[in-house]
């Protein structure tokens, strides 16, 4: 069976045979959940559910669910490669029950598909329980008839899953297969426990029974649940004979593919075989990571993205390869995926630009690294020492992707030796960096809304038909505990029965207003849904006493609802006119929309020029003209999805979802508030356009009134230049162009002249040159400069005395410029860097640079003189004898 055969296999198996409903995969940025960096496992979207906080019309489901596992709790990203079942990406099929069966269905079930679907020997079937699960051992032993002797009790380490550090867990079982002798590690106590691959895990049968809190203790769930996985590419190599996953049909294709681009076949060299393996996978995980929509950065999930990046970059560089390659091998993976994942292919495109900017990315920060290596190596020699620092190696191989066995090869070319004790201290920090960012942060217990959910059911929101309903407060908060009334001048948090309020969320603020009643009077300043279903409003008692129990008037402020609801259309707007305009590889990244304003990110290469921001705005604005109808409906989530609906990661939907359609040219799924027609929106008007991320970019937009004051202040500010210029309006331009260009000639005159004031005006070298120790030294105080026109004069400079170390020293605004240049010939021995950071000490400041230049700041201008007199000391020692005039 290949690995199409097996997926489609197993979602028949439970829908057709045991009734379960077949849900999609979500995407690999878990929805609305801040514990988790990504979906890790195929029961993350069912969180909720499995707490009793999410119901669903069914009580059984199964799916294919794309994971990743390459930070927090599960990291395998190290041992990709150097063994034959770890991966980053992986896919896993799951079947899971909601307070329905239990141990029981779930292991009959398991053994089913093992042994009559997959058709795999149950003489070679073992299986693990936790070491106190007697019910799982029996029902192994009697209902299945698995021999004792196949049975094997393990303890939390092996046999008890939890998600992350927080979340559902409890007692698992697993399935091993047994490989055979020859696979084995030969011990006589090899068995299901040892490291080595005979005994190859398949299933994981989890007995969801517990939640465990942020203290780690554990209570039990409303309903014991069942949650499975079991990953394909291990039963995909299990099905089709061969020992290792990347031997499997979700391989070959890769691995045949970058031979091509390496020069190399797989199979005929191991160390090589390694770096094509990491590669595969790495770039599998790329593509998925990539096309749902996570960018490479310096924090968080792009950090993990840049770091996988960069390690499968790194290795195609041990293969000999030159270059930018990884984006050439996307359409591998596709051709592998596409029939499970359409969606990869309309995505491509984005995909390989992304990476192609990224690797390019790389490559000069690897020439960085090497520059700083270089530089380390020298200032080891000139003091003397034989061991690069460890904290140094570290950030070479941590920030610069510098594989650690490449700084011992250069090491050692001069006779150098690396601190490893430092090296792996430097990265167990890292590490355990990465399992507390992995986590994200756990947020507080909601125990007191919990309650208040459970107790009074949901908040049933009437906002999209009326702003002002009769409501009953269901609960007072205060400070965090809850109380059965406030009174005037207290700030409190409310709940109702049903309200009018929007509560924040998909990017748009949550609603104002106001609550009254006899006597009554109170701001709701902002309304929010901490947990689903529960609306709380954030309100401040202006006037009378507010109790729990009584029913009120609540009023939404339908200026700034109306003013919301209008930039959210615009943002729908928006989004289909980038897409028609750039590309459909334009996807939201984000937004914001508020009352008096929309902000909204997307995926985009390079900065939008003037003629497509006009075009944009042009389209947008006619289409206001138009007067489109905007439709919202409730659709099945599949339905909609396959009508073409958008939908976006991070947002988390139900079974049934809100689709909101737009003349003929937008779709999206989406809960906020929206005018009826787009005529409503009357302008719309770009405010601003820049870059927020590597490949993500930022429109700030107006619609409505805010679009037209904006418009009308951007005339009085003209109308205002166009008086200080003493010129019409429709004159200014041309007339401050012509002020600028002669400014610009001003400026660059002026900078000649200090160049000349710097060298002395002379052709020659400056005549403050002095020799120490056979060095041609410049120390000078040019005052006046700023740090450009320093760096200039050094320079200059530099190139007049053709050998030798110049310092040059200014005051400018009371504070402390300095630069040090030094001649290529002398680097090695004198470190500009390094003089000019000893010399800033003594004005106060620091600084730093590389062996050829560098430069500093300081706060005490009366000891620039002593500071530049340091200069000809620094380099007599250097140079290893005073010199003289």
């Amino acid at each position: 069976m290949n690995a199409a055969d097996i997926r489609q296999a197993f979602c028949e198996f439970f829908v057709t045979r045991h009734g379960h409903t077949l849900v999609p995969s979500s995407p690999l940025i878990p929805a609305q959940d801040p514990t988790l960096l990504f979906t890790n496992a195929g029961m993350v979207q069912f969180k909720q559910t499995f707490l009793g906080e999410e119901p669903r019309p069914y009580v059984r489901a199964v799916s294919v669910q794309k994971c990743l596992r390459a930070g927090g709790k599960h990291n395998d990203l190290e041992h990709v490669g150097y063994t034959g079942r770890h991966h980053t990406f992986f896919e896993m099929l799951g079947n899971f029950s909601f307070g329905d069966y239990f141990k029981e269905g779930a292991i009959r079930m398991a053994w089913g598909f093992v042994t009559e679907v997959l058709k795999l020997p149950s003489e070679r079937l073992w299986v693990t329980v936790f070491r106190e699960d007697d019910d799982a051992e029996r029902l192994w032993r009697d209902a299945i008839g698995l021999p004792p002797a196949r049975i094997v009790r393990l303890d939390e380490k092996d046999n008890f899953w939890q998600m992350g550090e927080t979340g559902p867990c409890g007692p698992c079982s697993e399935i091993y297969v047994d490989q055979g002798p020859a696979v084995g590690c030969g011990q006589p106590t090899c068995g299901v426990s040892c490291d080595c691959d005979r005994y190859l895990e398949i299933w994981n049968l989890v007995f969801m029974q517990y939640n465990r809190g942020v203290s780690g203790a554990l209570t039990p769930l409303p309903k014991p649940s069942i949650d499975t996985g079991m990953g394909l590419e291990r039963v995909a190599a299990v099905c089709q004979g061969v020992t290792s996953n990347y031997d499997s049909d979700l391989f070959r294709g890769n691995l045949a593919a970058i031979g091509g681009a390496c020069g190399r076949t797989y199979g005929r060299d191991a160390t090589a075989d390694v770096s094509m393996r990491v590669i595969a996978d790495h770039l599998r995980a790329l593509t998925f990571l990539l096309s749902d929509g996570v960018l490479p950065s310096n924090e968080g999930r792009g950090y993990v993205v840049r770091r996988i990046l960069r390690r499968a970059a790194r290795h195609g560089k041990l293969l000999g390869v030159d270059g930018p390659f990884l984006h050439t091998l996307v359409g591998s993976v596709i051709d592998t995926m596409q029939q499970a994942y359409p969606e990869l292919i309309g995505r491509r495109s984005a995909v390989e630009r992304t990476l192609l900017a990224e690797e390019e990315r790389f490559g000069q920060t690897l020439h960085h690294g090497m520059t700083i290596l270089s530089g380390l190596v020298e200032r080891a020699a000139s003091s003397g020492t034989s061991v690069l620092a460890g904290a140094d190696l570290f950030k070479l191989y941590d920030t610069y992707g510098f594989p650690i066995d490449l700084i011992a090869e250069i090491a050692q070319e001069h006779r150098l030796s690396l601190d490893e004790a430092g090296f792996t201290a430097a990265m167990e920090e890292q590490r355990e960096r990465a399992r507390t960012a992995g986590a994200f942060e756990a947020p507080e217990t909601q125990a007191i809304y919990k309650e208040v959910l459970i107790a009074s059911g949901s908040s049933t929101f009437i906002g999209d038909e009326v702003l002002e309903a009769d409501v009953r407060v269901v609960a007072i908060f205060k400070d965090g505990r809850r109380v059965r009334e406030a009174r005037a001048g207290e700030e409190v948090e409310l709940v109702f029965d049903q309200t009018p309020f929007y509560g924040e969320g998909g990017g748009q603020r949550g609603d104002r207003g106001e609550v009254s009643g006899p006597g009554l009077y109170v701001d709701v300043t902002d309304t929010v849904i901490p947990v689903k279903g529960l609306f709380v409003h954030a309100a401040a008692v202006r006037r009378g006493r507010l109790a729990e129990g009584e029913r009120y008037r609540a009023a939404v402020n339908p200026v700034a609802r109306q003013a919301a609801s209008s930039h959210h259309t615009g943002t729908h707007i928006l989004h289909a006119t980038l897409r028609e305009v750039l590309g459909d590889h334009v996807k939201q990244a984000g937004s914001l929309v508020a009352p008096d304003r929309l902000r909204f990110d997307f995926h985009h290469f390079s900065p939008l020029s003037g003629r497509e921001l006009a075009r944009v705005e042009e389209l947008v604005n006619r289409r206001i003209q138009q007067d489109c109808h905007v439709e919202k409906a409730w659709m099945d989530q599949r339905a909609a999805l396959a009508s073409g609906a958008l939908a976006f990661f991070g947002d988390k939907y139900g079974d049934r979802v809100r689709v909101v359609t737009i003349g003929s040219f937008s779709k999206e799924l989406c809960g906020g508030t929206h005018t009826r027609d787009t005529g409503e929106l009357g302008l719309f008007k770009i405010i601003r356009e820049a870059g927020v991320a590597s490949g993500v970019r930022r429109i700030e937009a107006l619609a409505g009134e805010p679009a037209y004051l904006a418009i009308k202040k951007g005339e009085a500010d003209l109308a205002e230049i166009a008086a200080l210029l003493k010129v019409q309006p429709g004159e200014a331009v041309s007339k401050a162009r012509k002020l600028v260009d002669t400014l610009r000639e001003k400026e660059r005159e002026l900078e000649q002249l200090k160049l000349r004031v710097a060298t002395g005006g002379r052709a020659e070298p400056a005549t403050s040159t002095r020799q120490i120790a056979g060095v041609n030294v410049v120390a000078r105080r040019i005052d006046g400069m700023e740090m450009k026109e320093l760096r200039a004069a050094a320079d200059r400079i530099r190139e007049e005395v053709k050998s030798g170390v110049v310092v040059l020293g200014s005051v400018a605004a009371e504070k402390v410029n300095l630069v040090a240049a030094t001649t290529a010939d002398l680097a090695g021995r004198f470190h500009a860097g390094d003089i000019v950071k000893t010399i800033a000490l003594l004005v106060g400041g620091t600084g730093g640079g590389n062996p050829q230049m560098g430069q500093a700041g300081g706060k005490y201008p009366d000891r620039l003189d002593e500071a530049l007199s340091k200069v000809y000391e620094i380099v007599a020692e250097v140079g290893g004898a005073k010199g003289s005039a």
